[in-house]
């Protein structure tokens, strides 16, 4: 069967309609876009609404434990924020010609949309749906509505308000978060090398072969990890 054509357009211009109404509104050309909003303070990207929702995003997926800070202390937003300020959430090296149509799991992302685009519908269309469902905005909500939200996003059984697919924003949504945890400090996340502590995970440092042998005997490897910003 055919799949529909993707409407680049028609997303952007609904998710613009939507961010501005804060429900489920039909698509209209809005005259100001949504991203003419200002950033808040730390921000680069992220309007207010926005950055509530990475925060609670970042907070429900990765909690406080014994073993490391929550998502927010451990910088994971900020890692965000500056992904999608920066050349990958331009998209600058996805091929953007189209033509856009819906393809197979294995096919990879396939949308119309660059990452920065992506988030900033996703988070329109989902708090659009969280509003209409729940009666408030995702950041709002209670932990088991919004992991009943998530695990529905995760797997493709909700629609959201738009035509967004939900499977492919929660791919993108999960990615950032696992990067913005382990990635090295100096893109904005896994602050104080939290993360990187916390599995024993060594940073860029490349002489620890002898490390290998000497702790394959199951014992944790303790030693203080190493940045980039470290080396310089």
């Amino acid at each position: 069967m055919r799949q529909p054509a993707l409407d680049r357009r028609a997303i952007l211009l609904l998710a613009s309609g939507i961010a501005g109404a804060g429900t489920a509104a039909e698509a209209a050309p809005a005259a100001t876009p949504a991203a003419a909003e200002t950033p808040p303070a730390g921000y680069i990207f992220l309007q207010p609404s926005e950055a509530l929702f990475v925060e609670a995003l970042a907070m429900h997926m990765v909690p406080a434990d014994d073993l490391s800070p929550d998502g927010v202390a451990l910088g994971i937003p900020v890692f965000i924020d500056r992904a999608l300020a920066g050349s990958w959430g331009k998209g600058d090296r996805l091929y953007m010609q189209g033509p856009w149509r819906s393809g197979s799991p294995n096919q990879g992302y396939q949308l119309p949309l660059t990452p920065s685009e992506l988030y900033r519908v996703g988070i329109a269309q989902s708090n659009a749906y969280c509003q209409a469902t729940y009666g408030k905005t995702f950041d709002r909500l209670p932990a088991a509505e919004r992991e009943g939200f998530l695990v529905a996003l995760s797997q493709g059984r909700l629609a959201l308000p738009g035509g967004l697919p939900a499977r492919p924003f929660f791919d993108v949504l999960y990615q950032t978060v696992m990067e913005g945890m382990f990635a090295d400090p100096i893109y904005g996340g896994n602050r104080d090398k939290a993360a990187w502590r916390m599995i024993g995970f060594p940073g860029v440092m490349a002489n620890n072969a002898q490390n290998i042998a000497l702790y394959n005997d199951g014992r944790r490897f303790t030693a203080e990890p190493v940045g980039i910003a470290d080396m310089s």
